[in-house]
């Protein structure tokens, strides 16, 4: 499609609850024929995914204690630690405009430019030698799309490993012994790489890339009630903590395409109160699931049954119903598989 305008925008803060907000303030701002790139920075944050459980992915206490912020993103994936040495970028466009291959190109061909081959592998990453220095996370709804991930350019790859509670199962399925040992800056790839070039080099292709007649550079911080109504959102324990009910039967599974666990209590024979918790990439999905439990007989078949009918199209949800007519639990209150 054609773009009648497109929009750069560059955060001056490194507050992870504001820098949120303005990503979703810019979400509901995009127009029906604007392209959107937003680059931002948050200091000593562990950011989880809308659907993780916070004190299951990351060590809450030891992140708090020395200064960290915990922040919770309104898209799917795993946990990622930010700092200082970290660039986050944000594609925002219209739907019909959405394009992974297009956005992750842009990337690739910034880097490019800059003398660093790379590519994409798996399902959210981006790698040099198999090593990863991006991760990616995605959420699509009727009008708008939202593409944003990570570039490690100087992380510290020590804090990385002190605040994040990583799946063994994941990192066994990636064989590797640890979350350090798949990871690299791209400093380590390009030693004289700047911030600043980093910056220039992703708005440039982006120009290239997304050509429309009007260019317009945010400035300033949004102002308004709309974005102090988001900020205050994404600042609040509500929000960033989530729920974590007593339950009376939690499940595991770690799929291919990411980890769930959920939970429920059982009230007069049916699931009550479900919780469902995933770094699946598809973070709506994963929201409406829990819904979808709510109220179904607690029997594992008649569960399988409910996500089939729910998501007749989705390969992850078909693998889940599998998984829960296997009866994951049998009398007990609790199963890790």
């Amino acid at each position: 499609m054609e773009f009648r305008r497109v929009r750069l925008a560059r955060s001056t803060t490194t507050n992870p609850w504001d820098n949120l907000a303005r990503e979703e303030y810019l979400v509901n701002l995009c127009g029906d024929d604007e392209a959107i790139l937003y680059l931002w920075q948050n200091a000593h944050t562990v950011v989880v995914g809308r659907n993780q459980n916070p004190w299951a992915e990351c060590r809450l206490d030891l992140l708090e204690s020395e200064g960290g912020r915990l922040a919770r993103r309104s898209t799917g994936g795993g946990a990622v630690y930010h700092d200082l040495g970290n660039l986050n970028y944000s594609f925002i466009l219209p739907r019909r405009a959405y394009s992974m291959e297009r956005q992750l190109g842009t990337v690739l061909g910034a880097l490019r430019t800059l003398g660093i081959s790379a590519e994409f592998s798996g399902r959210n990453d981006l790698v040099i030698g198999g090593r990863k220095f991006s991760g990616n996370a995605y959420q699509i709804t009727r009008h708008k799309g939202l593409h944003h991930g990570t570039l490690l350019l100087s992380a510290d790859m020590a804090k990385l490993s002190r605040y994040l509670n990583v799946d063994p199962e994941k990192l066994k399925t990636k064989g590797v012994a640890s979350v350090a040992s798949r990871v690299m800056n791209l400093r380590d790839a390009l030693p004289g790489l700047s911030l600043d070039d980093l910056l220039d080099a992703l708005e440039k292709e982006f120009l290239d890339r997304y050509r429309a007649p009007e260019v317009l550079r945010e400035t300033k911080e949004p102002e308004g009630e709309e974005y102090a109504s988001l900020a205050e959102r994404y600042r609040s324990r509500e929000w960033r903590l989530g729920r974590s009910p007593d339950c009376a039967v939690t499940v595991r599974r770690r799929f291919p395409w990411g980890g769930m666990e959920i939970r429920l209590n059982v009230k007069n024979g049916h699931a009550a109160d479900p919780v469902v918790f995933s770094d699946a990439m598809d973070g709506e999905m994963i929201l409406s699931l829990g819904k979808i439990l709510e109220g179904v007989p607690f029997r594992w078949t008649e569960m399988a049954e409910a996500v089939r009918k729910a998501f007749p199209d989705s390969p992850e949800m078909a693998e889940t119903a599998l998984w829960l007519e296997e009866a994951p639990i049998s009398g007990k209150k609790e199963a890790d598989e």
